[in-house]
């Protein structure tokens, strides 16, 4: 079967590429398909990381980049032809499993989204962290709303929050991820996700009803409530975690997040054209540091009761 076939079309028109980035894959996907060794090997790697389920996708990448090298296509692009191709075993795993295809169309939308870091960091028409994706193929991480939620279990010490609900080491609890889609944080955002969250994992609802989030992120460090602004919806949100732990960095090895490919230079090149960018500036030029905080957020599914 073909790779550029009407599935990969479909796939994005569903994610809404611009015409470049549909040029550059469907050039590549075109390549594999001309080519009987291409996609000899090509289809080997898919069916080896594809089958009996998705797994591995980093040593997948470091193959896809062997075969990049070998017949002249940039190694990112051929990364994201493959998360694209990769949609049509996820899709039928959705209908097998009786899932809303809603939720897979919201869920593969994070290709888009590192799509835009890659061409905002790298300049490349492609992916170049194909292998975070793994648990969206598995069934292990949903996009549901503005955020991302996959199934884990709390590694942490028991721990009680403020409002005195404990949290055991083991238990159920759902990672947290917030991808870079440009929607705003808003009250409303937020709370229509984690609701979304607590309808469709009904498995992580504890006995008492509430249910557990979890999310360690360059976001969470504390030190961010002292420069941005009190109506910030960034802030808001963080302030939605009860914090359990943080970490101070002298580097901001984050800064590509906020500053794209301007964030691997040196702080006093770093763009002032958003307000966070502004903060965050003059944040880490004025000599602070960034850092890493783990949090968590107990739901009892219409209000936060950290």
């Amino acid at each position: 079967m073909a790779i550029l076939n009407e599935h990969f079309k479909e796939t994005e028109k569903i994610l809404d590429l611009p015409q470049e980035a549909i040029e550059a894959l469907e050039k590549c996907a075109a390549k594999i398909d001309g080519s009987k060794s291409f996609t000899k090997r090509y289809m080997g790697i898919f069916n080896d990381y594809m089958y009996p389920q998705a797994h591995e996708f980093g040593k997948c990448c470091d193959k896809l980049k062997i075969l990049s090298m070998a017949y002249g296509v940039k190694e990112y692009t051929l990364d994201m032809v493959f998360l694209i191709h990769a949609t049509e075993v996820m899709q039928k795993l959705y209908e097998e499993n009786g899932i809303d295809l809603e939720i897979y169309r919201t869920s593969i939308m994070d290709i888009k989204y590192k799509y835009r870091e890659c061409v905002n960091c790298k300049g490349v028409q492609g992916v170049f962290v194909a292998w975070w994706a793994t648990e969206f193929y598995n069934l292990r991480r949903f996009g549901l709303g503005r955020f991302q939620f996959d199934m884990g279990t709390f590694d942490m010490e028991d721990y009680t929050t403020e409002s005195g609900v404990k949290i055991t080491k083991g238990e159920k609890t759902l990672g947290f991820h917030i991808p870079s889609s440009g929607v705003p944080l808003t009250d409303e955002v937020r709370l229509d996700s984690y609701k979304k969250a607590y309808e469709f994992f009904t498995e992580f609802r504890r006995p008492d009803g509430l249910m557990i989030f979890e999310c360690g992120s360059w976001l969470l460090y504390p030190d961010y409530e002292k420069f941005l602004p009190a109506t910030s919806n960034t802030l808001k949100f963080i302030k939605d975690f009860e914090l359990i732990e943080y970490k101070a960095s002298d580097r901001f090895g984050d800064a590509w997040r906020v500053f794209d490919k301007w964030g691997y230079k040196s702080p006093k090149h770093w763009p002032e054209d958003t307000s966070m960018r502004r903060a965050f500036k003059k944040w880490v030029l004025d000599g602070n540091k960034t850092g890493h905080g783990h949090g968590v957020i107990v739901f009892d599914g219409e209000k936060i009761v950290n």
